[in-house]
């Protein structure tokens, strides 16, 4: 490919990136303002709300990759020139039903931390953070869901400017309601839990009022688009859902020997999770542009736009591993001055700088199969990789050999390796696959 059609098809990507890299960033950045808060607050206050988004979040990702699938479903709709605007109402009751659902199940699950052996001081804590979360799940499943809805149409820049805003909403609020502020009491946990309830509820009806006003919409009913979100969402969803619970469980099983260790999993994790935002935004403009070409037929721009995606992807996340590497104490300090955390935290930055290329390489990968409507092997690989090989192998490098917290970081490297391993090998028999079914339907038409 020359040097003018890869910053084309480049230019392209990122139009859409962009803001959703912006967005984003925004959207951890309300999460890491929780976690700035929290270990300014105290570390016993660190480690509650780790343990406790550690287990809402495993819950509530899986609506969150149900909803996923709203944006490349319309995409592939709209290059097939079908009408996509009509499915404003269905996407909205899909979202949510999806937030009924998953509230309960996080309300079922409170009263099962009494029985996981946390520590004593923690658990009222992790329970209040975790009842409030609960009640917030609609707003951040609207929010979720218009926010899909628009990307498919590739309006991307309002919904993000409306998170980026709210990282400053966030911000304000946890200030006030944690520490406290004339007449408001210092809250705590619940203030953080509080502060997020609100958020994300005013994110979500921001998006509602801007599609209103923007688009005219009519009621529509079509259970055939709710069979195509779960047909494509559900393999997603499991996908992300086997990869959080990789993650969370870290947090989960370490924090039952320590607290320390919970609260150092979840500072790392929201360390990668910031520059994980931006691939994350690539991948999502992927399946976008994919899903578009994967529609109209056409294999030329499909192979395109993959290839300059994956080399953005990887290429930033290398540029962010050096960063890791270079500046890990600095990295640790903008979130702690425990000496404890910083001695847990600094040496796993450098098996975090690894990861993060291998990171950024399935994530574009994923977005590959979402634009094709193939999903179903982007859960087929995550399971093999995170939980096949990553969770026995990370146990028994933490407990078996001593290295604790490191130990699982290393299982997550050796893990992210194999993931890619296998889809890289899927993509490329199922471009071929697609290129001679196309060239079988063009013989046909002559």
């Amino acid at each position: 490919m020359s040097r003018l059609k890869f910053r084309h098809y480049a230019k392209e990507l990122l139009n859409i990136a962009l803001p959703i890299i912006m967005g984003n960033l925004g959207f951890i950045l309300i999460g890491a303002g929780d976690v700035l808060i929290a270990g300014r607050h105290s570390t016993d206050t660190l480690a509650a709300i780790s343990i406790a988004t550690a287990i809402t979040n495993c819950i509530q990702t899986f609506g969150i990759g149900l909803i996923a699938s709203v944006s490349p479903l319309l995409s592939n709709y709209r290059g097939e020139r079908k009408s996509a605007k009509k499915y404003f109402y269905p996407t909205i009751r899909f979202s949510m039903l999806l937030g009924l659902i998953i509230m309960f199940a996080v309300l079922a699950s409170i009263p099962l931390i009494d029985f996981l052996h946390f520590e004593d001081k923690l658990v009222p804590m992790i329970k209040d953070y975790m009842l409030i979360t609960a009640f917030a799940t609609f707003g951040g499943y609207l929010h979720a869901a218009l926010k899909e809805f628009l990307q498919a149409f590739e309006i991307v820049m309002f919904p993000n400017l409306v998170t980026v805003f709210s990282v400053f909403l966030n911000v304000a609020l946890n200030i006030i309601l944690v520490f406290g502020f004339g007449p408001i009491p210092s809250m705590g946990a619940v203030g953080l839990a509080t502060a997020s309830f609100i958020v994300r509820y005013f994110m979500g009806f921001c998006l509602l009022v801007y599609c209103f006003k923007i688009m005219k919409f009519r009621n529509y009913k079509d259970f055939d688009y709710y069979k195509n979100l779960l047909k494509i969402g559900l393999p997603i969803s499991f996908a992300i859902i086997v990869e959080f619970i990789a993650f969370n469980s870290v947090a989960i099983i370490m924090g039952r020997v320590s607290g320390i260790y919970a609260a150092a999993q979840n500072l790392i994790c929201t360390l990668t999770t910031i520059s994980f935002m931006v691939p994350l935004a690539i991948s999502n403009a992927i399946a976008v542009k994919v899903g578009f070409a994967n529609g109209a037929g056409n294999i030329y721009e499909l192979k395109r736009y993959s290839f300059v995606g994956l080399v953005m992807s990887v290429g930033f996340m290398l540029f962010s591993a050096i960063i890791f590497s270079s500046f890990p104490n600095f990295l640790v300090g903008l979130f702690t001055v425990d000496k404890k955390l910083f001695e847990i935290s600094v040496p796993i930055l450098y098996i975090l700088s690894i990861f993060q290329i291998f990171d950024g390489l399935q994530v574009a990968l994923a977005g590959i199969f979402k634009g094709m409507k193939q999903t179903t092997i982007v859960l087929i690989s995550n399971f093999t990789a995170y939980w096949l090989l990553f969770l026995p192998l990370g146990s028994y490098l933490a407990f078996k050999m001593n290295m604790n917290l490191k130990g699982f970081w290393i299982g997550l490297v050796i893990a992210a390796i194999t993931l890619c391993t296998i889809m890289l090998a899927v993509l490329g028999k199922e471009l071929k696959n697609l290129k001679g079914n196309i060239q079988i339907q063009t013989t046909g038409r002559a």
